[in-house]
Formats: structure tokens, sequence, C-alpha cells
């Protein structure tokens, strides 16, 4: 019957390993909401079932390191293959058990053995990190994060080779307890030699790890031959003993790694792969987020643009209409002083003429104004187009910059559905639509369309009483209203040319009368183009932030949602580092050889108890 972890905690021990449990599990909760990959969720789930599992230890480096060698070494025999070829072509799990053939399940080759420390922990021989097939490598990677301890063998011939500190790199973050074991020492003639290996190891270590990990110096070889040959003596005085340097080793193994020491690398290496996980998500969001603050920014711009068009296009109507305006003013100038010319006794036979006076009062008075007035509200009109087109083009350019965002580096960010799929989505769709309204825009039509509306509003005062014909014609019509009031008061003022007293109170009548029909004028003018330049205003907003719409949406959304997700994933990574506090305190790194048993003992729901390895 195998034998587990122990099932019983302190107390104490029992909360830390209910609070890692309740934290991984929101954390993966969390995590499954994100846009994480499934890798990742895989080695946050096996990080939770390795919290009910044996202790695993996990021996890696380059194939013909010496790892298979090592584990013989322990057991005593030489039970698994060994050879000077990448011979461990896929993850040996050895457990506790009586000897027999390997069975594969889970992708695993399980070999069992008697060995007594078998019973409280789980080997695992890994393919060598430089195999020449590349997925024995993947293999190992994979499987580093279900560790609780890793022990990482390099040669003593080629010791920390390129490949070897790649590989501790690698694992580095995952937050793993490294012992470096150098094997094969007995090709060194001296202990200088020796020395020195094993000081380089060291320092290297402690550069790729900040932290200087257990090394022991030993030669598997040797100890396996010291072991087979003892048959059952006394291995203290066996020459290829003491020459292996492996009773430090073994030690730590048997003794040192204690049940203490086994509980605290149990509960701190799950909350490493949290921690991980927290830091390289923490990473991708941060990373989301400065893209967010720049979609952000760029949704900003366009609305402060469309704010400042708005607000641009009103004042430019306003001085647009003034030139209208001005004209009309000018006009009524003109008029004045024409009935100040005209309306005089010493030329009075000359007010008997009405057809004559009409037709100086239009070659004179209204002139060109019909003209004049037509192509200033024509400019208006094409502005106001020329206008509409350049913000479409401030929104394409805008928009297109955003659209050579790189992409985020996550493997999410491919995914169909996805933030990054589903952003590009949007500003391919609204990119494309103010493209496509720059290439299709048509001013003519427009400008046309725009004109039709003003002459609608004008042909439907109560100045004119023709059809919309056309802008000129309808300007026409709206001053030759006034220019037939006035002609009829200069017409209805020859009765009492003679009158001394009527005649300068008829030009007053007349001036009077102008004044109104041209105030009227100005009135109509203003209100109809007012009423179709605010509603074509409102039309081109509208249009143009319909377009920007659905990215705006998802931009504001995304973003909330992140700062929402960071928060909890902030807390969830302090709660985790507090839990790791708290381990240093109760489970110190190395606890006192006589240390008593603890007290106050508490039944856990089978922590530790499943032997899956």
């Amino acid at each position: 019957m195998l034998s587990t972890m122990p099932t019983v905690l302190t107390e104490r021990q029992g909360e830390l390993w209910r609070d890692e449990r309740r934290l991984l599990e929101r954390l993966l909760s969390l995590l499954s909401r994100w846009e994480t990959s499934a890798d990742e969720l895989a080695v946050l789930r096996q990080a939770l079932a390795q919290l009910d599992e044996l202790f695993l230890l996990v021996i890696a480096g380059e194939f013909n390191s010496g790892k298979t060698a090592l584990i013989n070494a322990l057991l005593g025999e030489r039970y698994l293959t060994e050879g000077v070829t990448p011979t461990t072509a896929e993850i040996h799990l050895l457990r506790y058990g009586d000897k027999g053939p390997g069975q594969r399940e889970r992708g695993l080759l399980i070999m069992t053995y008697p060995a007594p420390f078998l019973r409280e922990i789980n080997v695992v021989d890994t393919p060598g990190t430089n195999a020449i097939l590349r997925e024995h490598e993947e293999i190992t990677r994979e499987f580093v994060p279900r560790s609780d301890l890793v022990l990482f063998v390099t040669s003593a011939d080629r010791p920390f080779t390129e490949s070897e500190r790649n590989f501790l790199t690698a694992i580095r973050d995952w937050g793993k307890k490294i012992v470096i074991v150098i094997n094969k020492i007995d090709i060194f003639e001296t202990a200088e030699e020796q020395a020195q290996v094993v000081q380089f190891v060291r320092d290297n270590a402690r550069g790729l790890l900040g932290i200087t990990p257990e090394v022991f110096p030993l030669s598997a070889r040797l100890a396996l031959r010291a072991k087979a040959g003892a048959d059952g003596a006394d291995l203290t005085a066996n020459p290829w003993w003491q020459a292996s340097q492996f009773e430090p080793f073994e030690r730590y193994i048997h003794e040192t790694l204690n049940e203490q020491s086994r509980i605290r690398l149990k509960l701190l290496n799950p909350l490493g792969v949290g921690l991980k996980l927290v830091g390289d998500v923490r990473g991708t969001m941060e990373e989301r987020r400065v893209l967010l603050s720049d979609d952000l920014k760029t949704i900003e711009v366009v609305e402060r643009q469309l704010v400042t068009y708005r607000e641009d296009m009103q004042a430019e109507f306003e001085r647009r209409f003034d030139r209208v305006d001005n004209t009309i003013l000018e006009m009524r100038v003109r008029g004045e002083e024409f009935f100040d010319e005209r309306l005089r006794l010493r030329r009075a036979f000359d007010l008997l003429n009405s057809g004559r006076l009409a037709e100086d009062f239009e070659r004179i008075v209204v002139a060109d104004t019909p003209q004049v007035v037509e192509n200033q509200v024509q400019a208006m009109i094409d502005w106001m187009v020329e206008r509409e087109m350049r913000e479409w083009r401030v929104i394409a350019r805008e928009l297109s910059r955003r659209q050579k965002t790189e992409f985020l580096g996550s493997a999410a960010s491919e995914a169909a559905g996805g933030f990054e799929y589903n952003r590009r989505e949007l500003l391919d769709s609204v990119g494309k639509t103010a493209v496509q309204v720059v290439s299709r825009y048509d001013r003519q039509v427009e400008s046309q369309a725009l004109v039709e509306g003003v002459q609608d509003a004008l042909a439907g005062t109560a100045l004119v009483g023709v059809g919309a014909v056309s802008l000129g014609i309808i300007l026409h019509a709206l001053l030759a209203s006034a220019m037939a009031d006035a002609t009829g008061i200069l017409a209805a003022s020859v009765i009492g040319a003679l009158g001394l007293a009527i005649l300068p109170y008829k030009k007053g009548q007349a001036k009077a009368d102008l004044r109104a029909k041209t105030e009227e004028l100005r009135t109509v003018l203003r209100e109809s183009l007012g009423k179709e330049f605010e509603s074509q205003l409102d039309r081109s907003v509208e249009r143009l932030m319909e377009a920007l719409g659905p990215y705006s949406r998802f931009i504001r959304s995304e973003h909330e949602r992140l700062v929402s997700v960071q928060a909890e994933l902030d807390d969830v990574g302090q709660g985790l580092r507090d839990v790791r506090d708290q381990i240093d305190r109760v489970l110190p790194e190395r606890a006192p050889a006589n240390a008593a048993t603890p007290t106050g003992v508490l039944q856990l729901p089978s922590p530790f108890g499943r032997g899956s390895g």
C-alpha cells in the first residue's frame, strides 16, 4: 500500500493550505474569464492539484549529464536504462512499489521501485534539455511547473552550458527551489580543479537565479559501483563511496528534505506558479492598458475635433453670412440714395414714367445683388461640404494610425473573438467606412443637396410666390418683392408730385418700406440658411459619431473591464504574497534537526492524499 505525504498539519498549516487553495481557485476563475491561454490555465489547474499530491522531485539537465545514473545511485542498482545518447525519450515517473514493467499513463512512463524514500517522494526523470528531439525539451518545460523541487544535474566536464543557462532562466520565474548537482567529478585529478568548477557553478547560478542554491559535487557512477559491490557491508570504508562524495547528497534527500521541508515546498511551489501567472498576465494587462489608453486618447482627439468642428463651423457660418448680410445692406443703402436722388421736385416729370422708374430702380439698386448673394450662398455650401470631408479625413488618418499598432504578444491575441481580434476588426470596419466615404464623397452631389434644401426653405417663405427653380431666381424674387413695393410707392407719389408737402412724405415712406422689406429679406435668409446649416451640421456630426461609435464603445468597455480585472488580479496577487510570507514564518526554510513533533494537529480532507505524481 502506497504511503503519501502526511495528512496531518498543524492548525496554522491547515489554515495556510486552505487560504492558498482559495486564492488559487479564485485566480483560476479570474483567468478563465480573461483571455488566458489554455496552456497557462492547465498549469494553474495542475498547481491546484499539486496541493493534494505526493512531493514531486523533478530531475532535469542536458542529456548525458547523468540524470538517470543519479537516480540509479539513489536506488542502489542500475534499474533505469542509461546511455551516452538521449535514452530518456519520455518522462519517467518513479513511484514506490514492487519492481515491474513500466506503465504508460497520460504521456508518462510510470516505474515503481521499493525504495523507502519513494514512500514520501515521487521522482521524475526528464529528457535532456538539449536533446535532438525538441519535443522532449518541450515536455520538460511543461512538467517543471508541477515540481516541488528541481534537481538540476550538470556535468563536470562541461558545466553550465548555454542550453543549461537558458533552461534555468526559463524555470527561474516559476519560483521553484532548485538544487544543483555537479556529476562526474571523478574526472578531476585534484581537489583544486573540483573547487574551481564548484565555484564556477555557484557564481553562475547566483547570477542567473539571484540566490546561491545548494550545490552537490558527486560521481553517480562511483556511488552506484560502491553500492552494487557493498553487498550489505558498511559503505563508509569503501574507497569508491568516499571518492563519489555521494553521501552529503543522499543525506539531503533522506534527512534534510524532511517532513517539514516537504510541506513547506509543497505549499510554496503552487504559490510560485500562481505568482508567476499573476506577473505574466499583469504584464500583458499593462501592455493592453497602454494600448487602450492610446486608443482612448485617439477617440478623445477625434471627439474633441468634432466639438471644435461644430464650434468652428458655427463661427465661420456667422462670418460668411455677414457677407450675405452686408450685400443686402449695401443694396438698401443704394435704394435710399436712389430715393433721395429721384424724389425731387426738379425730377417731377421723370416720376410720371413709372416703367422707366422701375427699370432704373432694378438696374441701380437691385443690380447684381441676386447673383452676388447666390454666389456667396454657394460658396458657403461648398465650404460646408469641404469641412465635412476634412473631418472624415481626420477620422481615417487617426484610425489608420491605430491600425498600425503592434499586436499584443499574448497567446490569446490571435484567437478569433479575443480582444485584439475584435479591436482589429472594429478598426478595419470603421477605418474602411471612413476611407470609403473619403473616396466616394461627391462634392457636387452633396453641394446640390444643400442648395436644394436652401431653395426649398426660401421658396416656402411668404415673400416668394414662385416655385424653387434656382437659388438665383428665388433670391431675385425676394428682392423684386422689395423693389415692387418701393416703386409702387414712387408711382403713387406721382399724383402728389407737385405737392411740396406730399413728396418728402412719400420719400420717407419709400425708405421706411425699403428698410422693412430688406430687413425681412435678411431675416428670411438668416433663418433659412441657418436652419439648413444647423440641420446639415447635425447630420454631419451624427454620421461621424456613428462611424466612430462601435470602436469607441468597445474601447471604453474594454478599458472598464481591464481596470476591474486588474484590481481583482492585484488583490489575488497580494493575497498570494501574504500567504507566502506567512509560510516563511510558520515553516522556516531550515527547521532545527531536533524539532519537536507539533501538537494540536488538524485532520484535513485528503490534502497531499493522491499519489498521482
